[in-house]
């Protein structure tokens, strides 16, 4: 089985994608010198020590997976940045924070709408809060075409069959921004891109490996008992996809449609 527990060991060479489009959101934010910073979803903490380079203020982050904040903690335990386990949904704070900062975690949320209205909670006024994650449906044709070979594949169909997908997805940046409107944020930026990017095969597989296999190969997102056979099986049918996506150069272009979206809390 695989989770963000056990990939928590690799999350930080792996997740390329999420670190590459975390620097929109430093710049939509524009964190300031002594801002107080909650950074929601912080994964292994790589992020959580960049924003703690940007402010004096205080600096939380939050994740649910004990595996990851145990290697948050492990690696950045003395640069002054508060890590707990929590999942969004229980965030419990109260006008504390200048800025939330949420990198490719928005769409693993259980109770999206929950979320956003505990965040509007924790922030000051003229708080900011912004997300960049996977968006629409088809986040990664890539991906979902390697999924679609597991789904009709004799070994594995019956298998997946019981998948039951964890995530949360909406098809346009005017969906993202009603939900933050509805728990009274002004969303002052919110649009949906396409980004394309070249990587080997072997970088597709640890992308691949680094996020959606925690949701495509976790026994909690399924009605029936994971094998190791299947779990093979799987492996190795998706790598063969994307070998053949591969183009001449033995590159595939990758394709992830992203939202990101930058919200205000102006009033109490």
């Amino acid at each position: 089985m695989t989770d963000f527990t056990e990939i928590s060991s690799k999350y930080e060479m792996n997740s390329v994608v999420q670190k590459s489009a975390s620097e929109t959101l430093f710049d939509l934010l524009n964190i300031q010198a002594n801002d107080d910073v909650l950074d929601l979803g912080c994964g292994t903490g790589h992020i959580s020590k960049l924003i703690r380079e940007k402010t004096k203020g205080k600096v939380v982050a939050i994740d649910s997976s004990d595996g990851m904040i145990g290697k948050a903690q492990e690696r950045f335990s003395n640069q002054g940045i508060s890590f707990y386990v929590c999942s969004a949904e229980q965030l419990d704070y109260q006008n504390e924070f200048d800025i939330i900062f949420c990198n490719s975690a928005f769409q693993w949320f259980v109770n999206p709408a929950k979320v956003i209205k505990q965040c509007y909670n924790s922030l000051r006024i003229n708080g900011k809060m912004a997300i960049q994650s996977p968006a629409k449906y088809e986040y990664c044709p890539n991906f979902l075409k390697a999924v679609n070979k597991v789904k009709n594949n004799k070994n594995t169909q019956k298998i997946f069959s019981c998948f039951n997908s964890p995530w949360f997805f909406r098809d346009t940046a005017e969906e993202y921004t009603e939900l933050f409107e509805n728990a009274g944020f002004k969303v002052k930026k919110s649009s949906i891109v396409k980004i394309a990017t070249r990587h080997t095969v072997g970088e597709v597989c640890k992308i691949f490996k680094s996020g959606a296999a925690a949701g495509y190969l976790n026994q909690s997102y399924y009605s029936t008992p994971l094998s190791q056979e299947y779990i093979e099986s799987f492996n190795n049918i998706i790598r063969r996809a994307f070998e053949n996506q591969a183009d001449e150069t033995g590159q595939v272009q990758l394709i992830f449609y992203r939202i990101y979206l930058l919200a205000i809390k102006n009033k109490r």
